[in-house]
């Protein structure tokens, strides 16, 4: 087993192009042609940032597990639904990296080229041993040992008899300002309360959960501003690192770097157990390039003007929207 190097370029992004900066589900189907080829189709997306993104994950893991995995009323059917959809996508869209083999009617085996990783699994894919891992803490769940293998973030949401819905596990290492500890049980109203422009959503939130699981696998985008190109920003920054230094949101204008934080977030329901996983990819684009283009440098300030007064507390604009917008426009 030979470990081998992803190395093509990221899918490249801009869901902007309507100049409107919008709070709504604009799910699209899965497949949808977006000019990335093969990519645009996949689940899970491969490139040559897979080492930065890992390495990211399993720092995220060491400082403390439980701030970025948790999981509430995650049944064993469900956990192994989910694992099993995640390891015959990568097995399906990136056979030249992964691979899996049912060994004994008990035991499967699932293994990484680019991790070097070989899980094991038994008959319900629930983790029974790991080898070619040094990761501390060891990978607690099939979900966790999975989440190392990807660049993107997960969380699953299920249904009850009773028509209620609950986040029942969430593998957040790339948060944008939320936390997985804070949203682990609450249902998909209350976990999107505080984002500025949802009330309209949430009052079909009943409807929406029932799309994510019933439908098509689907596809949306989510977008913000950043001052870095740091994956983690959780809310609460690491020991002995200062607050304002980690939340990314500080744009100087005599030393300009401000990034376009682009999420492409995949839903694939599985009706079966009432349920959907739902992928997080995040990407960056310096917008010191895309000033240079001037139909986008247009779109991204049509975007920022049109942003609501809370829209801009919300996505910690407040302050730099203006000095943001006079150095786009600088030529």
């Amino acid at each position: 087993m030979q470990k081998v190097v992803a190395v093509n370029s990221p899918a490249c992004y801009f869901p902007l192009m309507n100049g409107r900066y919008e709070v709504k589900p604009g799910m699209m189907l899965l497949g949808s042609c977006f000019g990335n080829g093969q990519a645009d189709k996949q689940v899970f997306q491969i490139d040559k940032n897979f080492t930065d993104y890992r390495q990211a994950k399993l720092l995220a893991r060491g400082e403390r597990l439980s701030k970025y995995y948790q999981t509430h009323n995650y049944s064993k059917a469900v956990a192994g639904a989910i694992a099993r959809l995640i390891i015959e996508r990568l097995t399906q869209e990136h056979p030249q990296y992964f691979s899996y083999e049912q060994l004994t009617a008990n035991t499967w085996r699932f293994y990484s080229q680019l991790t070097q990783e070989i899980l094991y699994l038994d008959a319900d894919w629930q983790l029974q041993k790991v080898e070619g891992s040094s990761q501390v803490p060891a990978y607690a769940s099939s979900l966790d040992a999975l989440a190392a293998q990807v660049q993107e973030d997960f969380t699953v949401i299920c249904c009850g008899h009773d028509g209620g819905n609950w986040l029942s596990a969430v593998h957040l290492c790339y948060p944008n300002h939320w936390s997985a500890e804070e949203k682990i049980g609450q249902d998909f109203a209350t976990i999107h309360i505080p984002v500025a422009g949802m009330e309209k959503i949430n009052r079909r939130a009943d409807a929406i959960v029932h799309t994510m699981i019933n439908r098509q696998p689907m596809v949306r985008f989510a977008w913000g501003l950043s001052t870095d190109m740091r994956l983690n920003h959780h809310p609460e920054p690491p020991v002995g690192v200062l607050v304002n230094q980690w939340q990314g949101r500080n744009f100087d204008p005599q030393h300009p770097q401000l990034y376009l934080r682009i999420e492409r977030q995949v839903i694939w329901g599985l009706p079966q157990y009432q349920t959907a996983l739902f992928t997080i990819r995040t990407y960056f684009r310096d917008c010191t390039v895309l000033k240079q283009d001037s139909l986008l440098r247009g779109k991204l300030c049509a975007a920022i003007e049109s942003m609501s007064s809370d829209s801009l507390v919300y996505k910690g604009l407040v302050d730099s929207k203006a000095s943001i917008l006079r150095w786009l426009n600088q030529d």
